[in-house]
C-alpha cells in the first residue's frame, strides 16, 4: 500500500483453505501481511476488471458496436444466464 494512502477497514468472509494458504505465504515472508496479501489481489483483480472491459469494448467496436438485446439474449441462454442488464 502506498503511504498517506487513505484506507477502510471491512470484513471479508474467506473460506478457511484461502486464509490458511495466505497465512503461510505470510509466514514465509512472500507477502508482508494477509492484508497486504488482499490488498494486492483486490488490485489484480480491478486491473483485470478493466482490460476485460477495454478489451471488450474495442472488440465491439470492430464488430459494429454494442450488442443488441436478441445478441445479448442468445449470449445469455449459451452462458446459461438469465436476462440481467449491463451498465
Amino acid at each position: 500500500m502506498v503511504n498517506g494512502m487513505a484506507s477502510v477497514k471491512i470484513t471479508v468472509t474467506l473460506p478457511d483453505a484461502q486464509v490458511a494458504a495466505i497465512r503461510q505465504l505470510v509466514a514465509e515472508d512472500r507477502s508482508s501481511s494477509v492484508s497486504g496479501f488482499v490488498q494486492h489481489a483486490v488490485g489484480l483483480a480491478l486491473d483485470d476488471m478493466v482490460g476485460w472491459q477495454l478489451t471488450l469494448g474495442e472488440a465491439l467496436a470492430d464488430t459494429g458496436g454494442p450488442m443488441t438485446d436478441d445478441e445479448r439474449e442468445w449470449a445469455d441462454g449459451v452462458l446459461n444466464r438469465g436476462s440481467r442488464s449491463v451498465a
